[in-house]
């Protein structure tokens, strides 16, 4: 079988037609400070066992090392902008969690408070109606 120059000729049956080699880029690095505020924002949850540093210090820390990792990749061009952002959301979500668990919580204090107080106040029992006559 001959072929005209400038054609390949086509495999033998059974075997896989060629393929076209080349340089493929490699992919660019993903920005450490994005994976840190990844990690610390899920961390945050966890970390209100921590003594003195507890959540709110680790979704601040998301939400710092989110936004300078943003910063940073808007420069290198580098991955992990889903990172970053994702950080900086459940960094703020879970901020406003403990904002809401400190209301819910001061407004049961208020409310058993001024219960335990106006019973205080009555002698400890309610007032019954006195007859009058």
């Amino acid at each position: 079988m001959s072929s005209t120059p400038g054609q390949v000729p086509p495999p033998p049956p059974g075997a896989s037609p060629a393929q076209l080699g080349g340089y493929s880029a490699p992919a660019a690095p993903t920005n450490t400070l994005a994976v840190v505020s990844l990690v610390a924002s899920v961390g945050s949850f966890v970390a209100h066992v921590i003594p003195v540093i507890g959540g709110v210090t680790v979704a601040l820390i998301a939400i710092v090392t989110g936004f300078m990792a943003r910063g940073q990749i808007k420069q290198s061009g580098e991955q992990g902008m889903w990172m970053a952002n994702l950080g900086i959301v459940i960094g703020f979500v879970h901020l406003a969690l403990v904002f809401v668990g400190i209301v819910i919580l001061l407004i049961f204090v208020f409310v058993l408070g001024v219960a335990l107080f106006g019973i205080a106040a009555h002698g400890g029992a309610t007032p019954s109606p006195q007859p009058t006559g």
